[in-house]
């Protein structure tokens, strides 16, 4: 049973704290959480992001960034990442999350039925981060739809 989620993107200011958020909502009690790969560590989250975040309903104002580490990778049942290049910095770093790293985007209409990666949308204009945005949401969606959350 996946209960505890692990979103990771690169500086987890953009798409990881929109993703962990989106995940909170979809999934109540389950444990979410967000981390980067190249943190920018005790930072907020971007204000284009935080503020299409608010006008989703979801509130990132205590956000403040951090880098992953490995026990944060073996506390999680599943690491949810932003990109083909993440999941394969993971499974460098820390081998033994291999079999259960996948992208966030997985379920998404992509690529041989194997998802889409959510570009970076950082020092972006805001129609980039308009569109992650979209993405991240119909991602928490079928995500919700996998591990069980409330429809609601």
């Amino acid at each position: 049973m996946f209960q505890e989620v692990l979103v990771v993107c690169i500086g987890n200011v953009c798409r990881s704290p929109v993703g962990e958020a989106l995940l909170r909502r979809a999934l109540p009690g389950h444990r979410i959480a967000s981390a980067g790969l190249g943190a920018l560590v005790g930072h907020a989250a971007d204000p284009t992001a935080a503020r299409l975040a608010e006008a989703d309903g979801l509130d990132l104002s205590a956000h403040r960034a951090r880098q992953i580490d490995a026990g944060m990778v073996r506390e999680a049942d599943l690491v949810l990442v932003m990109s083909e290049g993440q999941r394969l910095a993971i499974a460098e770093q820390f081998p033994f999350a291999t079999g259960k790293t996948m992208r966030f985007g997985r379920w998404l209409p992509g690529e041989a039925g194997s998802g889409v990666d959510i570009p970076d949308p950082y020092r972006r204009n805001e129609e980039v981060f308009v569109r992650v945005h979209r993405q991240l949401t119909e991602a928490a969606r079928l995500w919700q739809a996998r591990l069980g959350g409330s429809r609601g």
